[in-house]
């Protein structure tokens, strides 16, 4: 069994479809949801991991992109940009898997870990220097 992130689009015709439910039913596969929202436009936007076996998810993933669905293996819902950091490290007490840490004790320098972020956005709403944002 492996797990994989995704990020995944959903043009407006496809938003109502049980994406989710054939994922786990007909393809055996284990279902985290991370974030999801549906904009005004209605254009969806879902982060999930999946797990389960490399055959299952190559085959769950196929059914995806069938139904015009985007997915991304590779793009987060979370940005830091390091250039806008000013390592005030008011997010660091705020990050509950320390994705964002002290990666260097002398000078403070914060670095981020995007495998350790579960995207709570908790750095999104206490960075008062916009260095980490999301992407919907």
């Amino acid at each position: 069994m492996i797990t994989k992130k995704y990020f995944l689009y959903f043009p407006r015709s496809e938003t109502e479809k049980p994406l989710v439910y054939h994922l786990v039913k007909d393809y055996d596969l284990v279902i985290n949801i991370f974030r999801a929202k549906v904009t005004p436009d209605e254009e969806g936007y879902l982060i999930l991991d999946i797990t389960g076996t490399e055959e299952n998810i190559a085959q769950g993933i196929a059914y995806i992109k069938t139904l015009n669905v985007t997915v991304n293996e590779t793009v987060r819902g979370l940005r830091w940009d390091e250039d806008k950091c000013v390592s005030c490290t008011n997010c660091i007490v705020h990050c509950p898997t320390k994705a964002l840490y002290i990666a260097d004790q002398k000078t403070k320098r914060i670095a981020f870990d995007e495998e350790k972020c579960i995207e709570c956005l908790s750095c999104v709403k206490n960075c008062p220097f916009n260095a980490c944002t999301s992407v919907f």
